[in-house]
């Protein structure tokens, strides 16, 4: 499998294929609203802004699995737009690691072991797409998305 026979949920409940971003670099991330990180939203909206009109699309999936987020990828989703100014495509809450984690989750953490190997360490790992589905470059949830620049700039 690709990245592109993938589906997500987004958190209207609309489920779509990840094909509709074919040709397109991506930022795939996990997030929580209560999450230490969480000012990343903020950095991560500013890569959306900057960049979204040469092709980068970015896409948070909220998940309770280190219990820092609301109770649903609805609830999250809206204190990601009135807290931090959110505005890329949020998606329904997923499980990142486990048994049960989202199967994109098991793909993504396959095709870019971290630290952990095929584990998410914590919330805002951040999974670099190319323009044909190749997950280029896992980083860490500690780093700030503006490092990822230069990462991103290669693939525009």
């Amino acid at each position: 499998m690709m990245l592109y026979d993938y589906t997500a949920t987004l958190e209207n409940g609309e489920t779509y294929a990840l094909s509709r971003y074919r040709g397109q670099p991506l930022v795939i991330v996990n997030t929580a609203t209560k999450c230490g990180f969480a000012p990343q939203f903020e950095q991560l909206e500013a890569l959306y802004q900057q960049y979204h009109d040469q092709g980068l699309m970015i896409l948070g999936f909220p998940s309770n699995q280190f219990k820092q987020e609301l109770a649903s990828g609805s609830a999250a989703a809206e204190a990601c737009r009135v807290t931090y100014g959110v505005t890329f495509p949020m998606h329904t809450m997923v499980k990142v690691n486990g048994s049960t984690a989202d199967p994109l989750f098991k793909y993504l953490k396959h095709e870019a072991p971290g630290a952990l190997g095929e584990a998410i360490k914590w919330n805002f790992c951040k999974f670099l797409v190319d323009r044909q589905g190749q997950v280029v470059e896992r980083f860490a949830p500690k780093t700030n998305p503006e490092k990822m620049i230069p990462a991103i700039e290669k693939l525009l």
